[in-house]
């Protein structure tokens, strides 16, 4: 049963949770579109079509907001409860601190499940929606505005000069078309004309008015030692050119991600760890027994048997050093070339079957790293709230301010060390358990202290402290001088 401070440090807590992921939430969104932002902008996008793409990138970044707004809502709460001495009010009822956490650890208990099931079951499917979306947006056509006095290459193979817009009409008009290849480029000048789409906005037609064009043909050969470059020359009226130019937006199908790790979850992830992992053992094997079989002088050799026998190479007969100093000069020399060209074939062969094998081998690794990875933000949930919950007993400081900075201090070291644990793994210099739980490892310890500390109302910011302790330490080191002075 509840009890009223039970009651008390849920509603603190969940209302400064749900401030806190907010202001997160916020943040490392508008860090996330500010990258993004070259493949907005400019591109006429429907309003549905921009709600859209910023709902699933707010699913892509809970995986960073969540564990930094539950770092900086317990640091906050046990601040404001230590700066009140309300905190010490409890203690002194006889209140432990981890009776007074223990509603807290339940509710983040169950965060942590939910966090568990976000990434398992929805970030998955945010992820491959989200990136269709991007790629989709990537490849639309921006935005037909055409500036005055400045050339204008946003349609593909034209590049387009207007000195003055008047409404829809356009005067001084300059059109260079290189659609079929610069050698082949076509210039347009026309005293005025206008743009506008086709009904299905797949095309531009281009209407010109008083003008003339000049195109070169294809380079024709003259006599012996010269050659020409022919042109056409075209005077008009009025002309009107068809354009490619889909101002469409064409979604990209979500398959194309379909087997990527992103995309998947837990089960998911280890179908496919299990089936890669059979194929890059099953083409290390044919790699080693096929090398084996063609290079090892020359013999077919079966994998079962031992290749550190000595019975398998009878050296007295294979002696090269022996069979080479035989030899005349001249075969000697070819014989030197001949293994510098075999080894050398053999050092490419080696390297083809490396490029061969790193492909399935990185497809390893990422999925890998994304089967961990959907575990460790259900446990730096866990951790950061063991970190700043006692941190916010100890300090004792609420607000924004000492819990902000303490917050983002700790963020970010738990940011360094996991993105270089995530890199190392991506790159196969560490397994990808390795890699993605070193910082929930690193943390974790960091976490049980403060909260022993927290719980035994040790002093650990205070400078006092730190001054005795040092004082203490630094007469001991006198006295053990003294003591070795008066022994010598």
């Amino acid at each position: 049963m509840l009890k009223k401070i039970d009651l008390y440090l849920l509603r603190n807590f969940i209302t400064l949770l749900t401030m806190t992921f907010l202001i997160c939430t916020f943040i490392l969104l508008m860090q996330f579109l500010w990258k993004q932002l070259n493949d907005l902008v400019g591109k006429g996008i429907d309003m549905k079509i921009l709600f859209e793409f910023f709902f699933y990138a707010f699913l892509t970044v809970v995986p960073l907001a969540l564990p930094l707004a539950i770092l900086l809502a317990s640091l906050m709460t046990f601040g404001n409860l230590g700066e009140k001495f309300e905190l010490t009010a409890m203690k002194a009822s006889g209140i432990s601190l981890f009776r007074i956490m223990r509603p807290l650890i339940f509710l983040i208990a169950f965060i942590s499940i939910g966090a568990f099931y976000f990434s398992n079951n929805i970030l998955p499917k945010a992820n491959a929606k989200l990136w269709t979306l991007l790629f989709s947006l990537r490849h639309k056509s921006p935005e037909l505005e055409i500036p005055v006095s400045e050339f204008y290459s946003g349609i593909d193979g034209y590049n387009l000069y207007v000195r003055e817009k008047n409404k829809k009409m356009l005067k001084g008009m300059m059109i260079y078309d290189f659609s079929s290849g610069f050698n082949n480029a076509t210039v347009m000048v026309a005293d005025s004309g206008y743009i506008k789409f086709t009904e299905d906005k797949k095309y531009l037609l281009l209407t010109l008015f008083d003008g003339e064009s000049f195109e070169n043909l294809k380079q024709q050969q003259g006599n012996k030692g010269s050659s020409s470059i022919p042109y056409r020359r075209e005077t008009f009226s009025s002309k009107e050119i068809l354009i490619d130019f889909d101002s469409g937006f064409n979604r990209y199908d979500e398959s194309i991600l379909q087997n990527q790790s992103v995309s998947k979850n837990v089960s998911q992830l280890s179908q496919a760890i299990d089936s890669i992992g059979e194929i890059v053992e099953s083409k290390g094997a044919n790699q080693a027994y096929d090398m084996i079989k063609r290079n090892y002088l020359g013999r077919e050799i079966s994998p079962e048997r031992n290749l550190g026998q000595d019975s398998l190479v009878d050296k007295k007969q294979y002696n090269p050093d022996s069979l080479f100093l035989k030899m005349d000069q001249q075969k000697m020399v070819r014989a030197a070339a001949q293994a510098k060209n075999t080894a050398t074939q053999k050092q490419e062969s080696v390297r083809y079957n490396k490029i061969s094998l790193q492909e399935p081998i990185n497809q390893l690794t990422r999925h890998g790293t994304e089967f961990h990875r959907r575990f460790t933000l259900s446990f730096a949930c866990l951790i950061f709230f063991f970190i700043g919950a006692p941190l916010g007993a100890i300090i004792r400081k609420g607000g924004l301010g000492m819990p902000v900075v303490v917050s983002v201090a700790m963020f970010i070291i738990y940011y360094i060390i996991d993105t270089a644990g995530y890199k190392m793994a991506r790159e196969g210099l560490w397994e990808p358990f390795a890699g993605m739980w070193l910082s929930s490892s690193v943390l974790l310890p960091v976490g049980i202290f403060l909260t022993y500390k927290a719980a035994v109302d040790a002093s650990l910011f205070r400078s006092e402290h730190y001054i005795v302790l040092w004082n203490s330490i630094m007469k001991k080191i006198k006295s053990l001088k003294r003591k070795k002075e008066i022994e010598e």
